[in-house]
């Protein structure tokens, strides 16, 4: 089969690789049926993260039809649609047993398909630990609205949950990109009094305005002024930072009133600075790390509900043998694309 995969740093080619086997009795072959790229696929390939594995296929955002479970799998079964999971995590180590699953100790544990085992941008995907990495998707739901759950869609639910918001807060939320979209969606459910997005593209800034006008909208250069406008607090209650541009870790922090919570979402390409001495008096507490999964069935139940709804992300769609054009357009950002589906 035809398989997108990682060559070296700055290259990605088609190689022809064999279907994937069943290897442990807790794994499941999963016949892809749409998928996605992501910005974490392009920080692979310009060797932003050290950990993947040349040779591997990429891409981990995808949804298809269980085609073969090993002799452990409970969960699902042939024929069953699933999201497929960013993460793998064994559901049994200290870690995963107190909901820590972005840190769980197995081998292969964390984001690995797509990264460090053969990922999803080809026909099948093996997954390891099926029954905590596939979640069946509602009858109701279609590939496209399902097709964020196991990733952008966790990331944004999972940074919503751990930034503690309160009906009284205004919340900021820096980045409009897919991943920012998906935490907008999220905090909306939190029914905060104020949600303020601020993004530098002026077309990101107009997708939101189309599609979600009730949300206040600003630019970096005026992120301040938005901010003390709209609450008498000196700064935002929640800033939660999506963007991971040169500036955007320092704004977040600056945007944040005393005392508040301020929830990195964001993959830098390179450290970031923390002045303490500026922010001496602040009092903030950061929450970082990466997407935590665990929550997949719940997303995918206010998916079925029709309180989530990422279907107008999907701006374009390619088959797999056009992928390559599919990540010119994404990593250039052009034709106002947002997310790409891809077909199989």
């Amino acid at each position: 089969m035809q398989a997108y995969t990682y060559i070296r740093p700055g290259y990605f080619a088609f190689t022809e690789k064999p279907k994937p086997e069943l290897i442990d009795p807790k794994d499941a072959i999963v016949r892809l049926t749409l998928s996605s790229i992501c910005t974490s696929d392009l920080h692979i390939k310009h060797g932003s993260v050290p950990r993947a594995v040349p040779g591997i296929t990429v891409g981990h955002e995808m949804v298809g039809i269980v085609e073969s479970v090993g002799s452990e799998v409970t969960k699902v079964k042939p024929g069953d649609r699933v999201t497929v999971n960013v993460e793998t995590y064994c559901g049994e180590c200290w870690f995963c047993r107190h909901g820590y699953v972005n840190n769980c100790t197995d081998r292969n544990g964390g984001w690995a398909l797509g990264c460090r085992i053969d990922g999803g941008q080809t026909e099948y995907v093996r997954v390891p630990y099926a029954d905590q990495g596939l979640n069946r998707i509602p009858e109701n739901v279609t590939d496209r609205q399902a097709l964020f759950t196991g990733d952008i869609l966790a990331t944004g639910f999972w940074a919503a949950r751990i930034s503690e918001i309160t009906p009284e807060d205004t919340v900021l939320i820096i980045g409009a990109g897919p991943t920012g979209i998906c935490t907008l969606l999220c905090t909306r459910l939190r029914q905060p009094r104020h949600i303020i997005v601020c993004e530098k593209s002026e077309e990101r800034r107009r997708f939101v305005r189309e599609h979600y006008p009730e949300i206040l909208l600003t630019d970096p250069e005026h992120c301040l002024e938005t901010v003390r406008k709209t609450t008498d607090r000196g700064g935002a209650d929640v800033v939660i930072e999506v963007a991971g541009a040169e500036d955007t870790f320092r704004l977040a922090w600056e945007m944040a009133r005393p005392n508040a919570i301020v929830t990195i979402v964001a993959l830098y390409d390179r450290p970031q600075v923390l002045p303490l001495p500026d922010m001496y008096g602040k009092n903030l507490t950061f929450k970082t790390g990466g997407v935590d999964g665990r929550d997949c069935d719940e997303i995918l139940g206010l998916i079925a509900e029709g309180k989530l709804d990422t279907t107008p992300l999907i701006t374009h769609t390619f088959p797999l043998t056009r992928i390559e054009e599919a990540y010119a357009l994404f990593e250039n950002r052009l034709d106002g694309v947002i997310k790409v589906a891809v077909t199989y």
